[in-house]
């Protein structure tokens, strides 16, 4: 496995302190449309002797899920971003399926352990918001499941022999809260089975799983048995906790959850899982008031050292 991260900002002080605690490489938002943008940003990660693992997030693809992209421009823009990233040997794009939102928190200070803040959600929270703003705003638009379904296909049809080609993998996030429906529109990648549909959706080694372990806990699922279940699938973890249901929830340290972490690590060596690990929202410390909540930079230092002491532990002897 090798150890990555998310850094906000993607700036030099950052990098140098994420390779100093051992992380290999890194992960970063959709730089844009040209090459050069996917070179230049290559180029400052390498620098400081880190890897670019993943692109991941903000990608042009909002209107291929909803069957809106008309013209053709977000395909064409995605089919370009794939053979960038197989140009300049960046592996896996990390992409979702959530039509209207992406990951949803109702709350960004919920206490934690010594008054670390974490992100939480609660879905009457959220419906209670949304009643509130109903006069503002235009009526959502209903997108039944099965519709969402023959879209991700066709995008999938699309797009993975552009993969196969550029030697890029897509991985698919699931929902985040993993509900069937949220602000009147269908989720699909919301249960275990619904990633065994996706992998026999387009069959292709290109065509795999993030298994970001804090949402897919958030099912309720045995964490362990379901790395095992999907197994081969898996190119790319985000490794978190929380506490909660899909309605009501909140993360954790990565250390203090219901879930056994150490198990978590030595089932994806049994997998035989090598690819990137990231630690995914962190806990805002002490004098990070002012950070992005979920991303700041302290929580993801300790976050590298548990992580990292979990892969030496779990060596095979």
């Amino acid at each position: 496995m090798k150890l990555a991260t998310v850094l906000t900002p993607l700036n030099v002080t950052n990098m140098r302190l994420a390779a100093q605690c051992g992380v290999e490489g890194v992960v970063s938002r959709y730089p844009g449309p040209e090459l050069r943008d996917l070179q230049d940003l290559k180029r400052r990660v390498n620098e400081q002797g880190l890897k670019l693992f993943s692109i991941e997030g903000y990608l042009p693809i909002e209107n291929i899920k909803t069957g809106t992209d008309h013209d053709g421009s977000e395909l064409a823009a995605m089919k370009s971003l794939i053979r960038n990233m197989g140009h300049v040997g960046v592996p896996i794009l990390c992409y979702n399926f959530m039509s209207g939102t992406d990951w949803v928190r109702t709350q960004l200070d919920a206490p934690q352990r010594g008054g670390a803040k974490v992100t939480a959600f609660n879905l009457a929270d959220a419906e209670q918001a949304i009643s509130l703003n109903t006069h503002r705003a235009a009526p959502a638009s209903v997108l039944g499941g099965e519709e969402l379904w023959a879209n991700l296909e066709r995008f999938l049809r699309e797009i993975i022999p552009v993969a196969e080609e550029a030697g890029v993998t897509l991985a698919m996030h699931p929902d985040d809260p993993p509900l069937p429906e949220f602000q009147g529109k269908a989720r699909i990648m919301n249960s275990v089975d619904s990633f065994e549909r996706l992998m026999a959706l387009v069959p292709s080694p290109r065509n795999a799983i993030c298994f970001c372990q804090g949402t897919f806990a958030t099912m309720g699922v045995d964490i362990p048995a379901t790395i095992k279940r999907l197994g081969q699938h898996i190119a790319y973890v985000h490794f978190r906790d929380v506490q909660g249901t899909p309605e009501a929830f909140a993360e954790t340290f990565h250390d203090n959850g219901p879930t056994d972490m150490a198990a978590a690590i030595r089932a994806y060596r049994d997998i035989g899982f090598r690819g990137p690990i990231r630690p995914d929202h962190v806990p805002q410390l002490e004098g990070e008031e002012n950070g992005e909540p979920g991303y700041t930079m302290q929580g993801r230092l300790f976050a590298f050292g548990y992580i990292r002491g979990l892969l030496h532990g779990t060596k095979p002897s």
